[in-house]
């Protein structure tokens, strides 16, 4: 059985790591370079680094820093933010990352998702989804929404479980599912939309969005059926390491990676 991956997520604002609760009120929660250093050190799987207000600001990701960040780790990095073009994500690969994420670019131009794939691999490219529950809707359904560095963002006409298997028909590899509704809560995951989305797609799909818990992860992948969890919060204000959150998903039976013991 595949191992179930845990990833901190940095999400960067004019080169620190902020944190906030549904993409508001953000506090500060450290430096990139030194939060990836101590990350890789602790046993985290892979690292996730967010421009979150490249694509608000329609500008290009910080290249400098996602550099001195990728220098810092042993572990698979994936970067997002304001990357439009093939270019742009080619700049990402040769600054240290292993993969690049699109949401907003991808949402605008579809095809960006199969040039990425043709350009560098499927598993290169992940589809970053900012997703909202749509209220009144009678079924669950769900929203996507983009430029949502500068708050709420933008609601656009995909439904995310559709637009989850169209990116993957062109190309996305992976796919992070990012809940607006529950980001920063740490009320836990919204478990019915990781399980549609990961009944609907072949390709493995992170949880985002909500952690507060060592049981809200294994909530998502237990209830979820996700893939890897991503998490914020809970582990930049020392609620929790990622050695803690390995033990308490292998007490319960899930498959993680441990660190190596010298």
């Amino acid at each position: 059985m595949l191992t179930k991956r845990i990833i901190p997520c940095l999400d960067v604002d004019a080169g620190r790591v902020v944190k906030g609760v549904r993409f508001l009120s953000h506090r500060d929660a450290g430096d990139p370079v030194e939060m990836a250093a101590s990350y890789d050190r602790d046993g985290a799987d892979e690292l996730v680094f967010y421009d979150i207000t490249a694509s608000a600001q329609d500008r290009g990701i910080m290249r400098e820093v996602v550099a001195r960040t990728a220098d810092q780790l042993f572990i698979p990095l994936t970067v997002g933010g304001g990357l439009r073009s093939v270019e742009d994500m080619n700049l990402m690969l040769k600054a240290g990352a292993d993969k690049v994420s699109i949401n907003t670019s991808a949402v605008e131009n579809p095809a960006l998702i199969r040039q990425g794939a043709e350009a560098f691999g499927s598993q290169c490219i992940v589809l970053g989804m900012d997703v909202a529950r749509i209220r009144g809707a009678g079924e669950p359904r769900w929203g996507v929404r983009t430029h949502t560095g500068a708050g709420g963002g933008r609601p656009t006409s995909l439904d995310a479980v559709e637009w989850a298997v169209r990116a993957v028909e062109l190309g996305a590899g992976e796919i992070v599912v990012n809940s607006m509704d529950a980001d920063g809560t740490q009320q836990g995951y919204d478990l019915e939309l990781l399980r549609a989305i990961s009944r609907a797609v072949s390709v493995p799909v992170v949880a985002s969005g909500g952690a507060g818990t060592l049981e809200h992860l294994y909530q998502a992948v237990a209830l979820g059926e996700a893939d890897a969890v991503l998490a914020a919060s809970i582990f930049h204000f020392g609620a929790y390491t990622i050695g803690q959150a390995k033990e308490y998903l292998a007490t319960r039976g899930v498959p993680v990676r441990r660190l190596a013991v010298t």
